[in-house]
């Protein structure tokens, strides 16, 4: 056999930047898929994350079996191996890598110089002296596999005492390379090319899985002019600078936008202000409590502000108030009026007609 000095294993072959392409690939998938379907509740994508890596480890496992099997089936090359250097590379438990520059000498073969990386116990680091002649084992196909032999048989162990090895000159070959800047690049780009295909696949479980929820809180609504949030006990909207419920048609629209979907829903109190409306329904499965929103007298709200501001003696009226309550069984509506000379109540029924006022 014909040993090349220097010839490490080459790690950058095409079937390699392929294998290193698909596991990033599967590994930003598998993430994504998994994170986001725990994010937005979603069982097939958390069980496409769980899954996914499992399928690729098996299609890899089977892939390379034959290839392992013809690297079981060669017999190891014992020697002898004269070691050149040593050096520790880290490591806080009893057995610490060791980095050795060993030249191994076959009965039958050409001597090689060769670098490995093995753990040694250190107790037994002593025994690797530099200089020290040490028995190694490595495939005949891929010498840079070498490893030394702690235990050997007493024949070696008589040849190692009597064995005297020069060193081999040249570069040396190394059990380890390191992995190039392409590859490292092309697993990258399959992480972020698998993160990709699962956004684009499961858009829109991911981005619209909480359209259409029931019985529980839906998030703000917001546009440029007002903001909406509906639960299953309140409902509230915001408008914008520069708009009023008092604006023609924006109380009637406020309270459709909380009140519309197959079953209409009723309301135990609306509260109206200048740029917010509120209100609390009634309770889930109770249709006789409450009223209906929709019953609201709408053309007369805003007259019936006005007439609060300026028939009830307050003076300087800054802020109104508008509650629509249904508890007792008839709808009643009560405009309060603050400014700085005090309060002032007005109090309607459910038509709109002024039923009494109070004020200073």
């Amino acid at each position: 056999m014909t040993i090349t000095p220097g010839g490490p294993p080459t790690h950058n072959t095409p079937a390699n930047l392929a294998r290193g392409f698909l596991t990033g690939g599967v590994i930003g998938a598998s993430l994504t898929a998994f994170i986001g379907g725990c994010v937005v509740e979603k069982v097939p994508l958390i069980v496409t994350g769980l899954v996914l890596p499992a399928v690729y480890g098996l299609l890899f496992f089977l892939a390379t079996l034959p290839r392992r099997a013809r690297e079981a089936a060669v017999v190891p090359r014992t020697a002898l191996a004269v070691i050149e250097s040593r050096k520790a590379v880290g490591g806080e438990s009893s057995d610490v890598p060791v980095r050795f520059e060993l030249s191994v000498a076959p009965d039958d073969a050409p001597a090689f110089r060769v670098e490995i990386r093995q753990d040694v116990n250190l107790v037994e680091l002593p025994e690797y002296r530099p200089g020290g002649v040490v028995v190694v084992q490595y495939p005949p196909d891929r010498p840079w596999k070498t490893r030394i032999v702690k235990r050997p048989t007493p024949e070696w162990e008589e040849r190692v005492a009597v064995a005297q090895l020069t060193s081999v000159p040249g570069p040396a070959m190394k059990s380890e390379s390191p992995v190039g800047c392409f590859s490292g690049l092309l697993t990258l780009l399959g992480l972020l090319l698998g993160v990709a295909a699962v956004l684009m696949l499961f858009r829109v479980d991911l981005f619209d899985s909480r359209e259409g929820d029931s019985g529980a809180a839906r998030p703000s609504v917001s546009s440029s002019s007002s903001t909406t949030t509906v639960t299953s006990a309140t409902g509230m909207v915001t408008l914008g600078p520069g708009q009023s419920m008092l604006d023609e048609g924006e109380l009637r629209e406020a309270v459709q936008s909380l009140t519309q979907g197959a079953e209409r829903r009723r309301a135990l109190t609306l509260v109206v202000q200048d740029r917010l409306l509120t209100i609390v329904f009634s309770p889930a499965g109770v249709q006789s409590a409450g009223f209906d929103p929709g019953s609201l007298p709408y053309d007369r709200v805003p007259g019936l502000v006005e007439e609060a501001r300026t028939t009830l003696g307050v003076e300087s009226p800054q802020s109104w108030q508008l509650t629509a309550d249904g508890v007792t069984g008839s709808l009643t509506l009560r405009v309060m009026v603050t400014g700085g000379g005090g309060t002032g109540t007005l109090e309607a029924d459910g038509q709109g007609k002024v039923l009494r006022r109070s004020g200073r």
